[in-house]
């Protein structure tokens, strides 16, 4: 089985921006890449900022990206908020931080910040309806498993 590539052009906005890039590739690869911070802040407890990566990207129509959590960030209390880029968007990438910690958090350039997942785009039509049909699930939401 083949993975198909999605070729997606990048360009450095600063000298010292590094592409987004997998740790692991094969078979059994990551499922998104690696984002990096172009310059170094200090988060504040309850503080949320635009990280810089100091690249821009250029997406085929057919896909854009999420941006998403790095797993050893989130247990340190960081966490990433408004990730989705669509493929028209040619700015700079940032990566919008909160630091959910009690004390402050330090992120160096060069530092993975995020995660960059590729997705496929799918646009929608959506049709009001009167009602909806029964399923299993049902209109239960959060804690619905009892969890």
């Amino acid at each position: 089985m083949s993975l198909g590539l999605v070729r997606i052009k990048a360009m450095k906005l600063r000298e010292e921006a590094q592409l987004p890039r997998y740790a692991h590739t094969g078979p059994f690869g990551d499922l998104a890449a690696d984002l990096y911070a172009a310059e170094g802040v200090t988060l504040a407890p309850a503080a949320t900022i635009g990280v810089s990566t100091g690249i821009a990207l250029e997406f085929p129509s057919t896909h854009g990206a999420l941006v998403e959590d790095r797993s050893g960030l989130a247990i340190r209390g960081l966490t990433t908020l408004a990730g989705v880029i669509d493929p028209g968007y040619r700015g700079e990438i940032k990566v919008v931080v909160t630091n959910l910690s009690p004390v402050s958090v330090e992120i160096k350039a060069g530092d993975r910040v995020a995660q960059l997942r590729i997705v496929q785009r799918i646009e929608a039509e959506f049709e009001e309806v009167a009602e909806l049909a029964e399923a299993p699930r049902g209109a239960g939401g959060f804690g619905s498993t009892g969890n």
